[in-house]
């Protein structure tokens, strides 16, 4: 696969922290769970590609695959009445899951990000439960290689 949007973690591997890919096959199989027939953004395919099963600057939770964290976070939307009507991926899952960071698969090869809050209370709070995080799914994991580089904790 030609990599265009994740060059950056394409070429840097950090010593200790490092990258697993998944399979070709695996990202056509969560095409077609999660995309209504369409195809993941590029910069999610190449993401998926350099390092869906892991990836020293997102966390994937404790789930074994791609499609485990997916079917979580959906099963806690559900667990918590929350919605998302739009076609969605998670790419980072924090705070026992019921935070997370994601992109709709439907904004183009290098989304927008946004984080979800499940327990957030915009009647109380003000505000909604998502909000976006980053201009674009390369500019998230560059920063988090950024941090790296300077020493310091990717998130």
């Amino acid at each position: 696969m030609e990599i265009e949007y994740l060059i950056y973690l394409k070429d840097n591997p950090s010593g200790n922290w490092s990258v697993e890919p998944i399979s070709l096959q695996e990202i056509v199989h969560l095409e077609k769970l999660y995309t209504n027939g369409n195809s993941f953004p590029k910069a999610l395919k190449e993401l998926l590609f350099l390092a869906g099963k892991y990836c020293y600057v997102l966390d994937y939770g404790v789930f074994e695959s791609q499609q485990q964290m997916q079917d979580f976070v959906r099963s806690e939307m559900v667990d918590e009445n929350r919605v998302i009507t739009r076609p969605f991926f998670a790419v980072d899952v924090y705070n026992s899951g019921d935070q997370f960071i994601f992109i709709y698969l439907d904004e183009g090869d290098d989304p927008p990000t946004y984080e979800a809050h499940l327990y957030h209370d915009p009647m109380r709070d003000g505000g909604d439960w998502i909000w976006q995080v980053t201009p674009s799914l390369s500019a998230l994991i560059n920063h988090g290689i950024d941090r790296v580089k300077q020493g310091r904790n990717p998130f």
